[in-house]
């Protein structure tokens, strides 16, 4: 395969040489095929969830509900176990992102995807041979341990290549962010950042030309160097990110994650079939929904870095709004605890409300939640950026997912209307805290962003970070 030959921008004004080598393209395939042991995680367990097999061996008394006319509609999946089943793999994720930082840093980026993929293939053998409950939730804890360290792997620096793969997970983020030269949309070898940061300068530099394609990489070389140098100043990274002139990025790293998206994407077909859609009828609407993410994911690939980040957020805030809101409004009307008055024209209506708001969360929030927590924390706290943000994330992902056939029961059709609110909410934000980062490299982001933000300019002085010490003195930050 011929290598095609470009150059790209440096944060200085130089340019870096660099080629589509066959390395490049490989590596970053395999590693963002990783993305398909979560993306298929999702789409299996909000699918067997519903299924009358699986009710039967593992959740009878759901079963017996399902098939009661007596129980209602809301209710009929409200039980903590089958909550527990989802739930079970974000927080064991939740838990490994932890141990994943660890290794990320010490162990580098290649063998903390190998550990996941052990995890992975642990996880799937018990799953399919669970004959109990206990069984289920082991296996599914050691899925989530596979998750929390492929998270890890840490933020893609190109836009269109997390937006891609961001469809099916948001795994190995920051292994294809390293790989890929600065502006590629993208046998995997370990990163030259990750090897340099190791002290392994000289087999940095030998991965470095090859896959770039080119013996001329000392600018790019020294570049990642110096960041090391820098990062490796930093002692204590997790207490940094707490530093106020890391407060902003910490921030709007946190909000970004509160879209309530997975109850939709993990229990679509219980969702479906709480609705009055049959199994058949709940399955195949689910994967409808599923599709639309996905295609939906490639307007952002040809719109983030055109149209920015700020329009994408505010204008899918909208769109999710309206479509909660909609939603809502029929199912208080036409469906009832004992009773589904939906009809077949209704019934399709509220799966394409459901659609409009899985494809405007796809091509916004989804993929920007990661990207721009990528774009903004700097080198020295950005492993530990990375994994505030994928800790959040699994957090309220196990939140929501214990917690939401629970909710749909108290809330009936109110729970759409709670969801649409938090959408204000974060909408809002955006609105008001959101600085647009759009072709701004993070070695500028203080100077071209920050400093010029209405609001996070008083977090950012001129001469360094100041905190107040526990004698509420003023004193100069540690770089």
């Amino acid at each position: 395969m011929p290598a095609a030959g470009f150059s790209v921008s440096a944060s200085a004004g130089s340019e870096f040489d660099a080629k589509i080598t066959p390395i490049v393209i490989i590596s970053c395939f395999m590693a963002a095929t990783g993305g398909l042991m979560f993306g298929y995680d999702v789409g299996i367990s909000g699918g067997v969830t519903s299924m009358d097999d699986f009710l039967i061996k593992f959740f009878p008394e759901v079963y017996r509900r399902k098939h009661e006319t007596k129980e209602s509609n809301y209710c009929k999946y409200d039980n903590q176990g089958l909550q527990l089943f989802t739930s079970s793999l974000y927080l064991a994720g939740l838990t490994a992102t932890f141990f994943a930082s660890y290794t990320t840093r010490n162990l580098g980026r290649r063998l903390t995807m190998l550990i996941a993929g052990v995890f992975f293939i642990v996880g799937v053998i018990l799953n399919g041979a669970a004959q109990d409950l206990p069984m289920l939730i082991v296996g599914r804890i050691l899925l989530g341990c596979g998750v929390g360290f492929a998270n890890q792997v840490s933020p893609p620096r190109n836009a269109a290549l997390l937006l891609l793969h961001d469809s099916v997970v948001k795994a190995v983020p920051l292994f294809l962010s390293e790989i890929a030269p600065t502006r590629i949309p993208l046998l995997v070898v370990d990163t030259p950042n990750s090897l340099i940061e190791r002290g392994r300068l000289e087999e940095g530099k030998a991965v470095l030309k090859k896959i770039r394609g080119t013996e001329n990489v000392e600018p790019e070389y020294n570049e990642i160097l110096e960041a090391s140098r820098i990062a490796h100043q930093v002692k204590h990274p997790f207490r940094n990110l707490l530093q106020r002139r890391n407060r902003p990025q910490l921030i709007i790293a946190i909000f970004l994650q509160f879209t309530g998206i997975n109850a939709i994407m993990f229990y679509a077909p219980v969702l479906f079939n709480t609705l009055g859609f049959k199994s058949d009828a709940a399955l195949y609407s689910a994967v409808i929904t599923g599709a639309v993410n996905v295609l939906s994911t490639v307007v952002s690939i040809y719109s983030v870095d055109r149209v920015g980040r700020r329009v994408l957020l505010l204008e899918a805030g909208v769109q999710m709004f309206l479509s909660q809101v909609v939603i809502a409004v029929v199912l208080g009307l036409k469906v009832s605890d004992h009773s589904d008055n939906l009809g077949r024209g209704y019934a399709i209506f509220v799966v394409l409300m459901v659609c409009t708001f899985v494809s405007s969360f796809a091509w916004s929030w989804g993929p920007l939640g990661w990207l721009i927590p990528s774009e903004t924390f700097p080198l020295e706290t950005r492993s530990a950026g990375q994994s505030v943000t994928v800790c959040v994330n699994l957090l309220f992902t196990f939140v929501i997912a214990q917690a939401f056939l629970s909710m749909l029961c108290h809330l009936k059709y109110g729970i759409f209307a709670f969801f649409s609110g938090w959408v204000v909410v974060m909408s809002v934000f955006v609105l008001f805290f959101l600085p647009e980062t759009k072709n701004v490299p993070i070695e500028e982001m203080a100077e071209k962003v920050w400093k010029q933000h209405w609001f996070w300019k008083r977090f950012i002085a001129d001469d360094g970070d100041k905190t107040k010490g526990a004698d509420g003195a003023v004193k100069q930050a540690q770089p």
